[in-house]
């Protein structure tokens, strides 16, 4: 007898802590949820577009809280007010017209006083007759590629006399309404940057379009959110937003013409190690062969995608590899990143210098970058692409030969 009674005390025991456990975790990851400053925080917009979805979220948001907890306190309330007692079952009723109309009713108009104020956000940000620019963005594994092309307004009214291609970092004037063309090359992927705008979901084939704007200068992460292959959670990106004296300056440098390091200089030499190594699939638009010729990439002769990241200005922005690493060490990327809206421009505008390059990863994508960003399930099986490569190789480069790249990148600014 007492086995019989001590069995069930037991379980009763067990649950009671598994309840506690699962309330400490709901705890912890309520309260983790609202620490401040987080790079990916819906709640805190930086962009109309984005206060139009924390206008309608937090409404939504806390009438579900309301009904959540009245939920709740209800089960709670029902499992301990009939709980068995060893008690006869209680009568069974049905058919109670007025509680199911109620039940029914109430939920009914909750969902329509959420589902208009929503179909008005979503045609008010599907919205695009008012966009002042337009960048493409194409996704692929796994990067994003930015390209500003030389058309319309883009040249009328904000200097780009050439096409601007650039990845990692989008860079846009504060207050204007840019266009952005979303595809991609090969899987499915998804733009996201929080604090300025839903997603979009970026498709092969397609050309899906995203209104963007920030309302004051800054840097704002952002995540691929659509699973695409091995690298997904590397596959991340950063909008800059930069005053329009700032996004001038910004343009006129990345239409600058290309100029060679000074002869004898290690970024000299390393010159020629990129030529030799990298540019058969990275272009730096103006680099030019021993007879003179412009070197044009081919990497639709080596990659998957056809695509590698375009190096012109690397060091102009403060990322690499589909910003998945810093270029800035981590005191020279917080200073950047907490600088208020008046002098953030100019930090950023700065670029890459020698103290603040991150040579740790930078050195460590150069010498494998499939060990440090997984490309493929089987790296030795490329039979089945004809031989070639989902991303960047690894190149075999000698230390000596990483020494003079990095030496010449940093010049790319």
């Amino acid at each position: 007898m007492k086995d019989r009674v001590a069995e069930p005390m037991k379980n009763l025991r067990r649950g009671r802590a598994a309840v506690k456990a699962s309330l400490a975790v709901s705890a912890l990851t309520f309260l983790a949820s609202c620490a401040r400053d987080a790079p990916q925080d819906t709640w805190q917009p930086a962009g109309p577009n984005a206060e139009r979805i924390d206008n309608l979220q937090r409404p939504v948001f806390y009438v579900a809280g309301v009904v959540g907890v009245i939920v709740f306190l209800a089960v709670g309330w029902a499992i301990w007010r009939y709980r068995d007692r060893g008690q006869a079952i209680p009568e069974q009723t049905h058919g109670k017209p007025v509680v199911e109309i109620v039940l029914t009713v109430i939920p009914a108009l909750i969902l329509l006083g959420v589902a208009i104020p929503t179909a008005g956000t979503i045609f008010k940000l599907a919205k695009t007759s008012d966009t002042e620019m337009t960048i493409n963005v194409t996704g692929q594994q796994w990067w994003w590629e930015y390209d500003y092309p030389a058309v319309g307004s883009n040249a009328e009214q904000y200097g780009i006399t050439a096409p601007i291609v650039t990845s990692g970092q989008l860079v846009i004037p504060e207050n204007t309404k840019v266009l952005l063309r979303v595809t991609s090359r090969d899987v499915i992927h998804s733009y996201w940057i929080p604090k300025l705008n839903g997603k979009k979901d970026s498709v092969p084939g397609r050309v899906h379009l995203l209104r963007l704007e920030g309302a004051k200068p800054g840097i704002y992460a952002g995540q691929c959110t659509e699973f695409c292959g091995l690298s997904h959670a590397y596959m991340r990106m950063e909008a800059v937003v930069l005053s329009r004296a700032d996004y001038d300056s910004w343009i006129a440098n990345q239409l600058e013409a290309y100029t060679s390091p000074e002869a004898g200089t290690l970024a000299a030499e390393g010159e020629g190690v990129f030529i030799q190594q990298c540019s058969r699939c990275h272009q730096v638009n103006g680099l030019l062969n021993a007879d003179g010729t412009p070197i044009i990439s081919a990497p639709d002769q080596y990659l998957v995608s056809g695509a590698a990241p375009n190096l012109t200005n690397l060091m102009t922005r403060n990322t690499f590899a589909g910003a998945s690493w810093d270029l800035l060490t981590p005191e020279c990327r917080e200073d950047v990143w907490k600088s208020d809206s008046a002098t953030f421009g100019a930090k950023y505008l700065n670029g890459v210098t020698t103290d603040c390059l991150n040579q740790k990863d930078l050195r460590e994508w150069l010498r494998n970058a499939p060990l440090k960003k997984p490309m493929y399930a089987n790296p030795e099986n490329l039979a089945a692409t004809g031989g070639k490569y989902r991303g960047m190789p690894a190149l075999g480069l000698t230390e000596d030969q990483i020494n003079l790249i990095v030496a010449y990148l940093l010049e790319r600014k």
